[in-house]
């Protein structure tokens, strides 16, 4: 046990864990990043998948925003009438469904 030499041994190992894990991910980024260039590119079967999962969600999302509006107003309804300040729950609903829903 050299008392010098073993807290240099440590981070060693603990550089070389992390420089080893850091290259592991450029790899996987780069593999990743060169799929998407890379043919075959199916184009109709993209733009298939685009329109499954974007346009024909969109009942989805609508059904959600309109109840979690409801939700979020009559939450807020309770803590603003305190205050009488009901006429602003209106603005904070449209605000909070626009952050969280994009």
């Amino acid at each position: 046990m050299n008392l010098v030499l073993d807290p240099i041994a440590a981070l060693g190992r603990l550089t070389l864990g992390f420089v080893t894990t850091l290259g592991e991910l450029a790899l996987f980024a780069a593999a990743g990043l060169s799929g998407l260039v890379r043919p075959p590119f199916h184009l109709r079967n993209f733009s298939r998948a685009l329109m499954e999962i974007g346009y024909s969600s969109l009942p989805v999302v609508a059904l959600t925003a309109v109840f979690t509006g409801m939700v979020l107003a009559l939450q807020s309804y309770v803590g603003f009438s305190r205050f009488d300040s009901s006429s602003v729950i209106a603005s904070v609903v449209v605000l909070s469904l626009t952050r969280e829903l994009g």
